[in-house]
């Protein structure tokens, strides 16, 4: 079976194919159809439901560069994967939902169907909570939606907050005073800051105190009135730590809370804060919880064969200490 796509316009059709006809490429590989281009022609040869698929990301994408859309590489592979899992859906809706533009000018959007709902979640509720594994987006978007509203001054000012319990070090070990030795937890949020906004900038906010970068433990008796705040990492906050961080929300002002309930650095013995907030919190209007998966990772494509290979570990280990597996 065949069919054919034509693109009038020269120029879109060129970026659409990508150099070299990469973008082309990465749809062969990854569908399993076979593209060949005349001209402003695109043939396609494969199955009905392969060459249907190509046929609306074709579609879809060049629809987006009519748009003024700047195509990558990387795009064509998450357009990809969010028609594979719904063909109904709409890119334009997705990739033209711009959040925040960057200190190098790039704009920051969302790119899979959950990152949308994040952002659109964000924007609605007081206080949303970003749960799924690394390189979801999680704190980059937050991080965008922050920055973006201080910008338009929809908040004055930006709280940052993570725990201090990382990969079984302790703070009495590490040199230097209480800054020096919290300091190297803080510094992911750090880098996502002066990713979006340029260095004189981030730091002068940073000195007056208009962005603030804090370990969870100095939130301690404060009211955040008029702020956007963030807690990441929060799978490592306790119980007790959560519920502080939650009830210093203040007048005016959203929080959101980030974290991968599967990647716990507590003691034994310590709940995670973020699970317990997860099953206690769920149902009350407000608040909005919403979950990624390994199809969120937008990261190098072989994040994701880590990941799935240690789910795969982690349920043989539970089939093997489940007493009623053979």
């Amino acid at each position: 079976m065949n069919r054919k796509l034509t693109f009038p316009d020269n120029d879109l059709m060129r970026a659409l194919c990508g150099e070299h006809n990469a973008h082309l490429q990465l749809l062969e590989k990854k569908i399993g159809v076979a593209l060949h281009v005349r001209g402003n022609v695109v043939s396609l040869e494969g199955g009905d439901w392969e060459m249907e698929l190509a046929e609306k990301v074709l579609l879809q994408l060049y629809d987006l560069l009519k748009a003024d859309y700047p195509l990558y590489l990387n795009d064509v592979d998450y357009a990809l994967r969010i028609l594979s899992g719904n063909p109904s859906q709409d890119l334009k809706e997705i990739f033209r939902d711009q959040v925040y533009i960057s200190s190098n000018k790039s704009v920051i959007t969302p790119k899979t169907v959950n990152q949308k709902e994040y952002i659109d979640s964000i924007r609605k509720f007081d206080i949303v909570f970003g749960i799924g594994p690394a390189g979801t987006g999680k704190t980059y978007l937050a991080m965008a939606m922050a920055v973006s509203a201080l910008v338009k001054k929809e908040v004055s000012r930006v709280v940052l907050a993570r725990p201090a319990v990382e990969a079984g070090e302790h703070l009495g070990f590490l040199p230097g005073d209480l800054y020096e030795k919290v300091n190297p937890y803080l510094r992911p949020l750090y880098d996502a800051l002066h990713d979006m906004m340029d260095f004189e900038s981030g730091n002068r906010l940073l000195q007056q105190g208009i962005i603030e970068v804090a370990p969870l433990a100095f939130m301690r008796g404060r009211t955040l009135n008029d702020a956007f705040v963030i807690l990441d990492e929060a799978q490592n906050a306790t119980s007790e730590q959560m519920k502080m961080f939650l009830t210093r929300l203040g007048f005016s002002s959203k929080c959101v809370i980030t974290g991968d309930v599967t990647q716990t650095d507590l003691p034994d013995g310590k709940r995670s804060g973020l699970i317990e907030a997860r099953e206690i919190l769920q149902g009350i209007e407000g608040i909005r919880f919403v979950y990624f998966s390994r199809e969120d990772v937008i990261r190098h494509p072989l994040v994701q064969e880590i990941i799935d290979a240690y789910e795969r570990m982690e349920n043989r280990k539970q089939g093997d200490t489940d007493p009623a597996s053979p």
